[in-house]
C-alpha cells in the first residue's frame, strides 16, 4: 500500500479515527494498531505477515531472556542467537542468490563448480527496516540501555505502519516511552503534520517521478543512446529523484505519524548543502547513519584502537552500509566509496588540513566537491544489479565522449525539477516554520481548502500513476 493513492487515504482515515476512540484504552489500541499495520503489510503479500509475525515473537522472547539473565557469558550467548537468527533470516531473503552468484562467478574462473544454486525469492518489502529496528531493540537491552516492554507494546512498536516499510528507522528508546501513556489530541501538532504530507506528497509525486519518467529512467536505461550533456543531467537529476523520494516518504511518513500523536525522528537535514562527506552523512538517512554508527561502527571499536583501525572501520561499516542497500556490488562500490572518503576526511582533518567550520568561497567550494563526489558514487547506486556494473562504466564513460550531440531529453522542466529540488535545501529554516505557523493560525475550513488544492495540484502536475518508493525494495 503507498502512501500517495485513494487505497492509502481511506485506510489511514478508518485507522485515524478509530484510533482516537481507542487512544484511552491502551491494551485495545495497541492491538488494534498491530491489526491495521498487519492489513497494510499485507496489502504487499500477505504471506509475509507470518515474516513479520515472527520477527515480533522472536525479538521479544530473546529481548526478554537476555533481560533476565544475569550471567554475561550467557546474556552474549542469547545476543548472538538472537542476530543470528535476525540476520539469517535478511540474509537468506537478501543475499542467498547474491552469495550464490558471486561464488559461481569465483568457482568458475578457476574451474570449479558450486554445491548451491539459485532460487526464486521474494523479498519482503521493509524487511531491511524492520529487522534493523528489531536488532537495536535487543542490543539495547543486553547493553542495559532499555528494558523489555510487553508484547503488545513491541509489537506495536515494530510494526506500526507509518514507519514499517521504508522507514526512518525509530529506536525502542524514542518510540515506546510514547506508548506508555494514551496521546492528547490537543497536542497533535497538525500544522507540521499537513505540511510534511503536503510537502512529501509534492517531492515524491511532482519531483521525482517527473525526473524519473522524463530523464533518469531513459539514461540509466540505455546510456549508450545519449548524449554527454543528456547523461550529466540525468546523474543530477537521480541525486534529486533520490532525495525527494525518499525525504519525501519520510515526510509523509513522520506526519502521518504525527497525526496519530507519534513523534519519528527526523531524517533529512538539507544534505545537499553538505561541505564534506562526514557532513553529508550527518544529513542523509540520519537514522541509518546513526544506526550504523551505534550498532556497527562502535562494536568494530569506533576510533577507541589507533588511526589505522578506526579508518578500516569506517571503511567496513560503510561496505555493510552499502551491501544493506542491495544485494549487488555496485552497491558494496557505492558503500566502499563512501567508507574511503570517510576515512580519508578523517586523516585530513587528524593533521589539520581540513576544518568544516569554513565560510565564504571555500565553503561553497567544498560543498560543490563534496555534491560532486555524492553524485558519482549514486552512479553505481542507480546501475542496481541487473549488468549494474556495466551500466554503470557506460554511464561513466558517456560523460564524456558524446559532446556536441543532442540532447533532447534535456529540457526546461527537468532542469527546472533539479533547481527546484536542489535550492529547496538552501531555503532558511525560518521559511516553513513561518508558513506553518501561519497555517496554524487559519481557520479550520481555510486548512482543509489549503491541504486539498496542495493535493489537487500534486496530482494534477505528477505523471499519471504513482511508482513505488525507491527504498520499498531495501
Amino acid at each position: 500500500m503507498i502512501f500517495p493513492t485513494t487505497t492509502f487515504a481511506v485506510f489511514f482515515s478508518i485507522v485515524l479515527i478509530a484510533s482516537w476512540l481507542l487512544m484511552p484504552r491502551p491494551r485495545v489500541w495497541r492491538l488494534f494498531v498491530i491489526a491495521a499495520s498487519f492489513v497494510f503489510y499485507a496489502d504487499w503479500d500477505w504471506k509475509f505477515v507470518f515474516l513479520l509475525a515472527f520477527s515480533i515473537l522472536w525479538n521479544q522472547a530473546v529481548g526478554v531472556g537476555i533481560y533476565r539473565l544475569t550471567v554475561q557469558s550467557q546474556r552474549k550467548a542469547l545476543l548472538t542467537v538472537g542476530l543470528i537468527g535476525d540476520l539469517g533470516v535478511l540474509g537468506y531473503f537478501k543475499y542467498y542468490n547474491f552469495f550464490v552468484s558471486s561464488g559461481h562467478n569465483l568457482l568458475s574462473s578457476v574451474g570449479a563448480g558450486f554445491p548451491l544454486g539459485t532460487r526464486q525469492i521474494v523479498l519482503p518489502v521493509g524487511i531491511s527496516f524492520f529487522t534493523f529496528m528489531a536488532i537495536s531493540y535487543i542490543m539495547d537491552i543486553y547493553r542495559r540501555d532499555l528494558e523489555p516492554v510487553s508484547l503488545t507494546k513491541f509489537g506495536a512498536y515494530l510494526s506500526f505502519f507509518p514507519h514499517l516499510v521504508a522507514g526512518p528507522i525509530v529506536r525502542g528508546s524514542e518510540l515506546l516511552p510514547q506508548l506508555e501513556t494514551p496521546r492528547d489530541p490537543r497536542q497533535v501538532d497538525t500544522s507540521r503534520a499537513f505540511y510534511l504530507i503536503a510537502t512529501g506528497l509534492f517531492k515524491k509525486v511532482v519531483i521525482a517521478n517527473y525526473l524519473a519518467t522524463h530523464i533518469v529512467d531513459a539514461v540509466f536505461g540505455a546510456p549508450v543512446q545519449h548524449s554527454s550533456l543528456e547523461t550529466w543531467i540525468a546523474v543530477y537529476a537521480y541525486a534529486v529523484q533520490i532525495y525527494a523520494d525518499f525525504s519525501g516518504y519520510t515526510d509523509m511518513a513522520i506526519g502521518l505519524a504525527l497525526l496519530l500523536g507519534f513523534k519519528f525522528p527526523q531524517n533529512f537535514d538539507s544534505p545537499y548543502t553538505a561541505v564534506s562527506i562526514q557532513d553529508f552523512w550527518r544529513r542523509w538517512h540520519m537514522t541509518l547513519s546513526r544506526w550504523l554508527r551505534d550498532y556497527v561502527y562502535i562494536p568494530f571499536g569506533g576510533n577507541r584502537k589507533g588511526e589505522p583501525r578506526t579508518h578500516l572501520n569506517l571503511l567496513a561499516t560503510m561496505l555493510l552500509g552499502g551491501l544493506w542497500h542491495g544485494a549487488a556490488w555496485t552497491f558494496v562500490i557505492w558503500g566502499g566509496m563512501h567508507g574511503l572518503w570517510l576515512a580519508i576526511g578523517r586523516f585530513r582533518r587528524e593533521r589539520g588540513w581540513a576544518d568544516d567550520a569554513v565560510t565564504g568561497w571555500r565553503m561553497w567550494r567544498r560543498r560543490i566537491v563534496t555534491f560532486h563526489l555524492v553524485c558519482f558514487a549514486w552512479i553505481f547506486f542507480r546501475a542496481g544489479s541487473e549488468n549494474g556494473l556495466s551500466t554503470a562504466w557506460d554511464v561513466i564513460k558517456r560523460l564524456f565522449d558524446n559532446w556536441g550531440a543532442s540532447s533532447p531529453a534535456v529540457t526546461s522542466g527537468v532542469v527546472l525539477a533539479i533547481a527546484v529540488g536542489i535550492a529547496s535545501q538552501y531555503l532558511p529554516a525560518r521559511i516553513p516554520q513561518t508558513i506553518m505557523a501561519r497555517f496554524s493560525q487559519a481557520r479550520v475550513a481555510v486548512q482543509i481548502t489549503v491541504l486539498a488544492v496542495a493535493l489537487m495540484l500534486s496530482h494534477a502536475m505528477g505523471p499519471q500513476g504513482v511508482a513505488p518508493f525507491i527504498y520499498f525494495r531495501f
